[in-house]
């Protein structure tokens, strides 16, 4: 629907039409590791890095770095950073988010939980785009940061992985692989 279309739709209408985009990208969002041959756009890119910039910040700290890296050389080396960051090497993009190192270590918990929120934002616009994502740890941090260019007091924290989905496109999950609902919600109590 274009954005004139919307915008002609009564302020209800325009409210349910974005509670579903986003319920829609949620359900629809997956870990994806193969990818097309096709590149990102540039906009895109940006609109995933925004949702990430966007992101809530305890006490508004904000000390994630964001590094996006397109040239394939690159994402070939990150791919090695990681036992399970192979899929990187396929990639069309990736964003590495980096943290200085804390001031103590409850700075650590909140700059990570900060980075968790990053981290669904960025995968939530880019399944909202049709472009698929997997996350992936960073055990070689000297590696990682030479690759980057990053300063030695930074801690290259994870890396997220963009691309589009080689094997199906993306779309609501009717059956997910998840525990079941009423095992993992308690209400109340235990």
């Amino acid at each position: 629907m274009s954005n004139s279309s919307v915008m002609a739709l009564p302020a209800t209408a325009q409210v349910a039409l974005e509670v579903m985009e986003t319920w829609d990208a949620i359900r629809a969002r997956r870990n994806v590791r193969t990818y097309k041959d096709r590149a990102i756009a540039p906009e895109h890119l940006d609109r995933i890095l925004e949702a990430g910039w966007r992101s809530p910040s305890a006490s508004n700290r904000q000390k994630w770095d964001f590094v996006l890296v397109t040239e394939p050389g690159q994402l070939q080396e990150l791919s090695t950073v990681w036992t399970g960051a192979r899929h990187l090497a396929t990639a069309k993009a990736a964003i590495v988010l980096v943290l200085p190192e804390p001031e103590s270590e409850r700075y650590r918990t909140l700059d990570e939980y900060d980075l968790g929120q990053a981290t669904m934002a960025m995968m939530l616009a880019a399944a909202d785009l049709g472009i698929g994502s997997g996350h992936a740890a960073i055990g070689d941090q000297e590696i990682c940061r030479r690759i980057l260019g990053a300063p030695t007091d930074h801690i290259c924290a994870y890396m997220l992985a963009f691309g589009y989905p080689a094997d199906r496109p993306l779309k609501p999950i009717a059956k997910p692989d998840r525990r079941p609902f009423e095992k993992v919600v308690h209400r109340g109590s235990w």
